[in-house]
């Protein structure tokens, strides 16, 4: 199995993540829109303990309730990470990879409350909340 590495902006935090994901998508949700402060999140799913942090353990920071879902960013310069989903899977944020996946987005989701000034201009499939 090919192994991934991603980083944090400043570098304190490394993690290792297998290339063995089951999705990858966009999220549109205000929530992912204000961690991401972008229009979407882009991320692939993977289940939990698939992935390994490899520096930085003392310098994440944990936004939420660490025994539900919740996001890891770097305590230092701020960047998204992860997402640990409380239904056993982790949200990798794509942007933080440092090397190419193999997956790549193949939908859109939560585009019921897209950004108003955003415009998906793709063919991918949409979603007004969860797949179907």
């Amino acid at each position: 199995m090919n192994t991934l590495r991603g980083m944090c902006l400043c570098g304190a935090v490394e993690y290792r993540v297998e290339d063995a994901f089951s999705a990858a998508f966009y999220c549109h949700c205000s929530k992912c829109r204000r961690t991401t402060g972008s229009a979407f999140k882009p991320m692939a799913s993977i289940p939990s303990g698939k992935l390994a942090l490899s520096r930085g353990e003392d310098t994440l920071l944990v936004f939420g309730d660490p025994n539900e879902t919740h996001d890891i960013h770097c305590r230092f310069c701020g960047s998204f990470l992860y997402s640990i989903i409380d239904n056993g899977n982790t949200h990798v944020a794509l942007g933080s990879l440092v090397d190419a996946p193999s997956a790549r987005p193949s939908f859109h989701m939560f585009v019921g409350s897209k950004a108003p000034w955003y415009d998906i201009t793709d063919d991918l499939p949409q979603y007004d909340e969860f797949p179907t």
